[in-house]
């Protein structure tokens, strides 16, 4: 059977789509190859299909997929296809949208056009916004802090709705901060690439605020097992994926420098907006809906990581 994952070819796409594959899976990745790329994918495996396409464009998105597969030949959805960083959201809303919401209508449509049973969904710890109570659960408040956090909270919604009117198989998975090896680099870089780049590069690393702040930092190779374990479950609504950690900027910044071995004064910045405080994953309930709980200790996920990017 095949599985279509949309942003496939991007960060946490194709270590998903190497864990399907492995797992004895075909693949069809839809990517508009934004931020995604060809070199991120084992292209020599037989089992995948590659897709050049946005998932905010309907009418491309049901020809090019129609295409290659027929009604009942999808195992399942695993949509991970979005814009996802905050500042990038807030300078461009109206693409923000297009791609976060649309795109979810749209995969959403494309399972049912092709009576796919289960749709797996990546969406974000952001939809709690500032969080009131430690550890965040699935019964914490939703009350996004920006835009971002708005569209996937929109799109939890949409697939409930799906779920209720269509019968659809839905589950929303929450990452907290994801990182490893393929994160994006850019100015839209995330915190843990940012420091990597900076320090590798021999320039001082920029902190927003004051770097108490704190995070759950998640290794992309265990999110991809959670993407995995979704999609052969039965488990539908919504759980929390993150480390079940909390660590401050200050401390992930040293713990590179370590790794690295050299630690500059770092430059402190404003704090961005729409950025929460304090972040802490509770994952309880992923580990008793799919059996799945996270593997790789940060230090461990750091090394792991500044490897690759020495290599690249």
């Amino acid at each position: 059977m095949d599985v279509i994952v949309t942003g496939g070819a991007g960060f946490i796409g194709s270590h998903t789509v190497e864990l399907l594959l492995s797992e004895g899976y075909g693949v069809i990745i839809v990517d508009d190859f934004y931020t995604g790329s060809m070199d991120n994918l084992p292209t020599s495996n037989r089992r995948l299909r590659v897709l050049r396409v946005d998932v905010s464009d309907w009418s491309s998105l049901k020809m090019k997929t129609t295409d290659l597969v027929s009604e009942g030949d999808i195992a399942g959805v695993i949509h991970l296809a979005a814009l996802i960083n905050i500042v990038e959201v807030m300078e461009d809303p109206q693409r923000a949208l297009d791609v976060n919401v649309k795109g979810t209508v749209n995969v959403l449509e494309l399972a049912r056009l092709f009576d796919v049973d289960r749709v797996v969904f990546a969406s974000s710890t952001a939809v709690h916004g500032e969080p009131v109570y430690l550890p965040v659960d699935e019964a914490h408040p939703l009350n996004p802090a920006n835009l971002y956090g708005e569209t996937k909270l929109f799109s939890e919604r949409l697939l409930n709705r799906y779920s209720i009117d269509y019968g659809l198989e839905t589950i929303a998975l929450r990452y907290f901060n994801v990182y490893g090896p393929r994160m994006r680099p850019g100015p839209y870089a995330g915190v843990v690439l940012a420091f990597i780049q900076a320090l590798l590069d021999g320039r001082r690393p920029v902190i927003y605020g004051s770097g108490l702040q704190t995070r759950d930092f998640v290794y992309v190779r265990d999110v991809a097992r959670a993407n995995l374990l979704a999609l052969e479950s039965k488990y539908t609504g919504v759980l929390e994926i993150g480390s079940g950690g909390e660590t401050s900027i200050r401390d992930l910044y040293h713990m590179v420098c370590e790794i690295i071995g050299n630690c500059p004064e770092p430059e402190f910045k404003p704090p961005r907006p729409g950025d929460v405080q304090r972040s802490r994953a509770s994952i309880a309930l992923a580990w008793k809906a799919i059996g799945w709980k996270p593997m790789t200790d940060l230090m461990d996920g750091l090394r792991e990581t500044v490897t690759y990017y020495r290599k690249h």
